[in-house]
């Protein structure tokens, strides 16, 4: 198996349980009210599903690194790289307020806050924090969808296999507004996307490592 084949499906094979553990372990309550706010943020699980999320995001931007090195000498490779470029941008962005979210209203629940619903909404509704977050998960969105077009030009990995994940990245936006089974739902989604991008990789690696069968007898 080749080094990035190799590596790549590590990459997208470990991040894929973490996004799918990141809303299924993440603390639901009513955090409209200051009871549900500091249930949620305050609970260890806060830090730890958010962890997962975050983990997951660096894990993704490694493995397009990795798809780009695997693709890098087929017609694929300039999508390949773009979503490279594009992954590991928005996942600079992106993390910041994760990190800040995750760490600053998780110090704000254990502490005695007078309001925690209104400091924890204008924590999160910055004008610079949200734009940059909002451009992190669009580019990751972008990332997704360039990783796919590289996946479907490669003419050696099977042309369907980055969508699953593609539309998985395209609808981490949008499911933040969705009701929890939703938010779940969307985590299974994409971790199944990226354990398809994982197998792929590996079966790629694999066949790319096979010597090469010659006329000279056995």
């Amino acid at each position: 198996m080749t080094a990035a084949a190799r590596w790549g499906a590590v990459c997208f094979a470990v991040a894929a349980p973490l996004f799918v553990l990141y809303p299924l372990t993440r603390p639901w309550h009513d955090e409209a009210t200051a009871t549900g706010a500091v249930a949620a943020m305050g609970s260890p699980w806060w830090l730890a599903s958010h962890t997962f999320a975050m983990a997951g995001f660096v894990l993704v931007a490694l493995g397009l690194f990795c798809l780009r090195e695997l693709l890098v000498t087929t017609p694929a490779q300039r999508a390949a790289g773009a979503a490279m470029i594009a992954g590991w941008i928005g996942t600079g962005l992106a993390l910041p307020y994760y990190g800040a979210e995750t760490f600053g209203l998780h110090t704000m629940a254990l502490t005695d806050v007078p309001d925690p619903v209104t400091f924890s909404e204008t924590f999160r509704q910055g004008t610079v924090a949200m734009s940059m977050f909002g451009l992190g998960l669009a580019l990751l969105a972008a990332a997704g969808i360039l990783a796919a077009v590289a996946i479907a030009r490669s003419n050696s990995l099977p042309r369907s296999s980055g969508t699953v994940a593609a539309l998985g990245l395209v609808l981490f936006l949008p499911q933040f507004f969705a009701p929890p089974g939703l938010r779940i739902a969307h985590g299974v989604l994409l971790g199944l996307g990226l354990l398809w991008m994982a197998l792929i990789l590996a079966r790629a690696g694999r066949s790319a490592g096979r010597p090469t069968r010659t006329g000279h007898g056995r």
